[in-house]
């Protein structure tokens, strides 16, 4: 049984007269501790299928499920990661994973939770930023913090919706690290999407590309035979690293090339529509209708 399964997975939107197909016939097998990046273009619908995967999206048909059960919706068990970091911008770092923390696990002390709370800051390297509020902070140090809230939920799935996308290169390579440390560490399900091919091989056990949307579907996987820990310093001296970065490239814009094919330059022709003329009659100057009823008056004698 997979740990997480989407099956024969529709979704769409609009009426039935107007509707958009987004996604069709997804089928994805998760299994448990399992690192899995899904790649794809803007556009194509990676967004809408990680929804589906934290629950915020319900499918148009299919099903899916986490450890055999239905998902019903979203729970603290998936912990999702934005491209936005997300944070309230009027609490500290503590206080937003402090947030996160109270709403799960209320059970706990107020030690416990601050233990744990200060646990996933220093994990992330925030240890000198605790009581610092978001405008403080970098935009690194700000998706660390977003990433430390959501450790801070003890997910058993770890979602990421291109949470790097927008960091310069040298902070993304950093968290890239920083993920994949906590990753090797305690080996949570990881599903991560991604438009970065070299981040995707650097990070994931599969690779899986998205097809150009409307009705995008999941293509045949590219598996990752690459030891770990990976040290991205020799990557490009890897002869698998290097196969599969150019075999995936490849297979991406040849997808973005057939999407180019199937468009086509049809013109539609406007309407011959005249537009309302609005403008107002031409009306006479008033001193003419005066004149017209008081005569023209006589010119003045010479004195």
């Amino acid at each position: 049984m997979s740990f997480l399964e989407l099956n024969n997975v529709d979704v769409g939107f609009g009426p039935a007269s107007s509707r958009t197909e987004v996604l069709s016939n997804i089928n994805l097998s998760v299994k448990e501790k399992e690192f899995v990046a899904i790649i794809g273009f803007s556009g194509a619908g990676k967004s809408t299928l990680m929804s589906l995967l934290a629950g915020l999206e319900k499918p148009s048909s299919g099903s899916v499920t986490m450890k055999g059960k239905p998902m019903s919706g979203p729970g603290p068990d998936r912990g999702l990661m934005f491209q936005n970091y997300s944070l309230l911008p009027w609490l500290s770092v503590f206080d937003n994973i402090k947030l996160a923390v109270d709403r799960v696990f209320p059970q706990l002390s107020k030690k416990e939770k601050s233990d744990k709370i200060h646990h996933y800051i220093e994990m992330v390297k925030l240890g000198h930023a605790p009581d610092k509020k978001p405008h403080e902070l970098s935009g690194g140090m700000r998706q660390r913090a977003s990433l430390a809230r959501t450790l801070s939920l003890d997910p058993e799935i770890l979602l990421l919706d291109e949470p790097l996308s927008a960091l310069d290169a040298l902070t993304r390579s950093e968290i890239q690290d920083q993920i994949l440390n906590i990753w090797e560490t305690d080996k949570r399900t990881v599903v991560m999407i991604t438009n970065d091919v070299d981040e995707a091989v650097l990070m994931a056990d599969r690779i899986i590309p998205l097809t150009m949307g409307p009705k995008a579907t999941l293509a045949e996987e590219f598996i990752v035979n690459m030891e770990r820990p990976r040290d991205r310093h020799t990557l490009n001296d890897h002869p698998e690293f290097m196969r599969l970065k150019s075999e995936i490239t490849r297979f991406m814009m040849d997808l973005n090339q057939e999407s180019k094919n199937l468009k086509t330059d049809e013109v539609i022709p406007m309407p011959k529509i005249k537009p309302k003329d609005f403008s107002l009659p031409s009306a006479t100057p008033r001193f003419k209708q005066r004149g017209s009823q008081l005569g023209t008056p006589k010119p003045k004698s010479a004195a």
